[in-house]
């Protein structure tokens, strides 16, 4: 085992720089195995595409619990598809609409599918105009803020609260029990390389926040409101009375878990997504000032930000079965960590790939919000909303700029990241704001 090679789940140098990483993970080839772990990585954008199609050979059961824990039963025999359905229950969150497999999951989707349609956002779009001027005008009177916890988190926190229509009484809650939970992949509670088992087996001394178990005690009130009532004209009404494309009506358990997931999931890619694409209208030269003088460049802008620094660095698969990938057999259980940020930086699909360019060619076939069955519900609702927040900055402000004194300079930035191997999204994130004339 070549112990010096920097481990992805617990270096710091690797969470405030993964792509460097990356990169050398890339010249072992597209598909290679983790020296210090018994994983399976993928930085190849054909491969990880290929991959993500692939829902027949390979489960999501691990895409929440991750790939760190040993699997709860040991693989016995050539397709563990039935394995894994057998021990589903004792693999951590494996029944959230992104672990799930096959029909249970296409069951669940159908049920959302209706939440996040144009004509949906169209009718929602007055609030979220509205809450976006009143927020920057906030902040741009005021010169500045910490753009993460002053705009990021409460604004998308608030619009997917008013799309589902969590009630305005309870939407500071559910943001402060956000606020306090650790990030979905935390690498502060990550386990050494080797002591996987040993960490999965350890007593917990003390039980971290879950904001979806917290939420769920409310939506479950929501939701058998709604269903004890007739249909009436709102989301959480409809979600109560929706069916299975078989026409039969799922329990009440399952419609809360697909509401709380789908509140958390929705509103901390978005909230990240505002503070990553700060940081490149501020220092990529003269793009500031191009969206300035042209509104209707924003949403490009957007997609190349989700392309080079997306809010997901990775995804996670479970093997069922023995197959190839790339150059490499893959056997049953085999779990394989799919590097989002690496295919989107694959130099054999795109040109510069660790270049800025706007109005790239292809750009909206990069990977942020995944592919195949598994591709994200909220991605017409992350691109609608980030970039009604970006208009309203660029109409408010003469110029924004970033702290110096917190952040440096453009040419040396001083920048914190949350401590995750999930996700990627800056800590804090202090902007400096001049008013429009």
């Amino acid at each position: 085992m070549n112990t010096t090679e920097r481990d992805y789940y617990t270096d710091r140098t690797v969470l405030l720089d993964p792509y460097d990483w990356f990169e050398e993970m890339r010249a072992k080839g597209p598909v290679c195995r983790m020296a210090n772990r018994d994983l399976v990585l993928v930085t190849g954008f054909a491969e990880a595409v290929e991959l993500l199609n692939n829902a027949a050979d390979w489960s999501n059961a691990i895409s929440v619990s991750g790939p760190l824990l040993p699997l709860p039963f040991e693989p016995d025999a050539e397709d563990i598809s039935g394995q894994i359905e057998e021990h589903r229950g004792d693999i951590p969150l494996a029944d959230l609409l992104v672990a799930k497999d096959g029909t249970p999951h296409a069951q669940s989707r159908a049920l959302i599918s209706a939440l996040f349609t144009p004509s949906r956002l169209k009718a929602n779009q007055a609030y979220v105009t509205a809450l976006a001027d009143r927020m920057v005008r906030g902040v741009v009177a005021q010169g500045g803020c910490e753009l993460i916890g002053a705009i990021a988190s409460p604004f998308v926190t608030f619009v997917v609260s008013d799309i589902l229509g969590v009630p305005e009484a309870d939407r500071d809650d559910f943001r402060r029990i956000i606020d306090l939970a650790p990030p979905p992949g935390n690498m502060e509670a990550a386990p050494p390389p080797g002591k996987e088992a040993e960490w999965a087996a350890r007593p917990r001394e003390t039980e971290e926040v879950n904001p979806l178990e917290y939420m769920a005690a409310y939506f479950y009130r929501y939701i058998s409101e709604r269903r004890a009532q007739p249909p009436r004209e709102d989301v959480l009404s409809e979600f109560a009375h929706s069916r299975y494309p078989d026409g039969t009506q799922p329990d009440i358990p399952e419609l809360i878990r697909l509401a709380t997931f789908l509140f958390g999931a929705g509103q901390d890619t978005s909230a990240k997504l505002i503070g990553n694409a700060m940081r490149y209208l501020v220092d990529v030269p003269g793009l500031q000032q191009q969206l300035r003088d042209d509104h209707s460049l924003i949403p490009a802008f957007l997609e190349e930000v989700l392309r080079l620094e997306g809010s997901t660095k990775v995804v996670k698969r479970l093997a069922r079965r023995a197959m190839r990938v790339g150059d490499m057999e893959i056997a049953p259980g085999t779990k394989v960590v799919i590097a989002i940020s690496a295919a989107n930086r694959d130099p054999r699909r795109w040109e510069e790939p660790h270049a800025f360019r706007l109005g790239r060619p292809g750009i909206k076939q990069h990977l942020a919000f995944g592919r195949g069955a598994h591709t994200c519900a909220g991605a017409p609702l992350a691109r609608y909303e980030v970039r009604i927040i970006f208009e309203k900055f660029l109409e408010h402000t003469r110029w924004i700029s970033l702290s110096e004194d917190r952040h440096g300079t453009a040419e040396n930035r001083i920048l914190d990241f949350e401590p995750t191997y999930s996700m990627r999204g800056l800590a804090n994130l202090h902007v400096e704001l001049e008013p429009a004339v």
